[in-house]
């Protein structure tokens, strides 16, 4: 297959992270806005042009209170962060339909490189006669990296959150015209 442009179906995609709470259970999010910008043979990434960006106010939680604590200055500081991105800058085939996919994150004005590990799932035709393609992907990150530092201690020890967040994700996407 030829490079080419992709467009992601955000009906059919998904990007989502969890983090320990508590020190004793994983609490998991998701983000309800991104989109992408997709140039590629999606049966080998390793010329693709990708960038991402998700709508740091989208985040999701299922907790209305910690979703507005996240989107504020304490976490993401939505309102003067409002874009999560990510760039690839490199990209690796390590086995069949599988990709580390380098490039630089941006969470709240901190531009860190970061590798998520991609796999392309296949791509097919839908009953409409869309060509489309599956990806997956996981990675993990330091949330202190990017200046998501705030915590609180626990009577018993140990702090309310984790600093290991991990991502991932489900993308679809159809080739553009």
């Amino acid at each position: 297959m030829a490079k080419t442009k992709w467009a992601i179906d955000p009906v059919h995609s998904s990007v989502d992270f969890s983090v320990r709470h508590m020190m004793i259970a994983n609490v998991k999010g998701t983000f309800q806005s991104f989109d992408a910008t997709v140039v590629a043979d999606p049966s080998d990434l390793t010329n693709a042009e990708i960038s991402f960006t998700i709508d740091a106010a989208s985040i999701d939680t299922r907790n209305e209170d910690r979703d507005n604590h996240l989107r504020s200055a304490d976490f993401f500081d939505a309102e003067q962060h409002p874009k999560i991105t990510f760039n690839a800058t490199d990209i690796k085939k390590t086995d069949e339909g599988e990709y580390d996919v380098t490039g630089g994150l941006t969470i709240r004005g901190v531009t860190r490189p970061q590798t998520f590990v991609v796999v392309y799932e296949g791509s097919g035709k839908d009953p409409w006669g869309n060509e489309k393609a599956g990806f997956s992907g996981t990675g993990s990150i330091n949330r202190a990296d990017y200046g998501l530092t705030w915590n609180a201690a626990l009577e018993t020890g140990g702090v309310l959150v984790g600093d290991k967040i991990k991502i991932s994700f489900e993308i679809q996407a159809a080739k553009a015209e």
